[in-house]
Parts: C-alpha cells; sequence; structure tokens
C-alpha cells in the first residue's frame, strides 16, 4: 500500500533523495482483508442456505500482511502501480488461504479463546487495518427501503486506524475508525485521503488515461 507525500519544490532544507531516505527507515505494515469465497455479489439468503448451494451463507475471510510505502513519486500513479504490483502477488500467493485455514483450525482445535488470542496477536503486530469491498453495481433497497450509500465500519479492533472504502453503483464511500490518541485528527486524514484521491485523478486526466468526465 502507499501514500501519497506532498513534495514542495521550494523546500531547500531536504533534499527528495534525503526525504525519501528518511521514510525508508519507518516500518509500517498493514493487515489487508481478502474475502475467500467462491460466488461473489448479491445472493438470495434461501438459495445460500442450501446444503449444496454453490454461494455459503457468510464470508471466507483471509488476511495478508501489505508493506505500508512512505515515499515521495513525481507521478502520483506510480503509488498506484507499486500497490497494485504488491497486492496482487499477494493475492496469487497462497498467504489468504492459509491465515484462513489455520485460523479455522485453531478455532475448531483449541476453541474461540485462543483463536481470538491468536488473531490479537497477529492484528497487533500491524500498524493499521484496510478494507477494499466493491459493493452492488445498481441501486438495493433494504425491505422497500433504498439505500443511497453503504459505510461499513468495525470497533474494537486493536489497530490504530482501520480504512474502509466501499464502492455503491458510482459512489465510493471512506470510513476511517480511529483511536484518538494514535490519531489526534481524523477529519483532517480523512481530507487528505480525498485530496490524495484528486491528485491521482488529475493525473490519469492529464496523461490521457481517463476522460475529464470521470465521477469525482
Amino acid at each position: 500500500m502507499m501514500i501519497l507525500c506532498s513534495w514542495n519544490e521550494g523546500n531547500k532544507l531536504k533534499s527528495k533523495e534525503q526525504i525519501n531516505k528518511l521514510l525508508k527507515k519507518i516500518r509500517l505494515r498493514s493487515l489487508l482483508l481478502i474475502n475467500l469465497r467462491p460466488s461473489g455479489g448479491i445472493q438470495a439468503l434461501s438459495d445460500m442456505m442450501e446444503k449444496d448451494a454453490e454461494a455459503k451463507w457468510g464470508n471466507a475471510v483471509g488476511y495478508v500482511l501489505v508493506p505500508f510505502t512512505l515515499a515521495l513519486r513525481d507521478n502520483p500513479l506510480d503509488y498506484i502501480r507499486e500497490a497494485k504490483a504488491t497486492v496482487d502477488r499477494k493475492k496469487h500467493s497462497l498467504e489468504a488461504l492459509f491465515t484462513y485455514s489455520i485460523s479455522e483450525f485453531v478455532l475448531k482445535l483449541f476453541g474461540t479463546k485462543v483463536a481470538s488470542v491468536l488473531s490479537h496477536r497477529i492484528n497487533t503486530h500491524t500498524t493499521m487495518c484496510f478494507s477494499n469491498l466493491v459493493g452492488p453495481l445498481e441501486e438495493i433497497g433494504f425491505y422497500g427501503h433504498p439505500m443511497s450509500f453503504l459505510a461499513p465500519t468495525s470497533y474494537g479492533q486493536p489497530h490504530g486506524l482501520m480504512i474502509n472504502f466501499q464502492s455503491y453503483v458510482n459512489k465510493m464511500t471512506i470510513v476511517l475508525s480511529v483511536d484518538e490518541e494514535t490519531v489526534s485528527d481524523p477529519h483532517q486524514l480523512g481530507d487528505d485521503i480525498v485530496e490524495s484521491l484528486k491528485v491521482v485523478k488529475g493525473a490519469l486526466i492529464a496523461q490521457g488515461l481517463a476522460k475529464e468526465g470521470i465521477a469525482s
């Protein structure tokens, strides 16, 4: 995963190389959750509850550890390319499958207490948790009430920061769950993430990789 760092050309205190060398010394790791359920999309509840259904009820969630890189780049799209290459390698590895299988094995063999201790220990050795979920491509409703957006989050995890990206039709919702002792101004962090996405969007348009009318 990459984080965009701003660079002021008029900064005479330190060169870009010096700042990059300093940032490389910072060791951060993110826990990336991956749903291993073979059938994605929205399925009828009655179909999922059947014994031999292709789409089983619930999720099969594994996780991978991803380095959280801090660096300065001339092209904002370099962050995206490097992050995608790293995550693609992780997705094509067996790491997510192994972490899910080991968690299931420990849960069935030793019970919930040992499984929760193992999960907590792994989580506490990472800096943050990151989730990026693709939502419905068409508008849906709940008991006749249309949904305008989706905003998933969680509470009680040992991380100081959890970031959820959730798409819904043509909207993207960003939800931050923070420890205020670690992240003193979560609203500023949210604004920085939005600003980073705008910088990436501007680079895409400037390089002719996207049209001007893409959603903001």
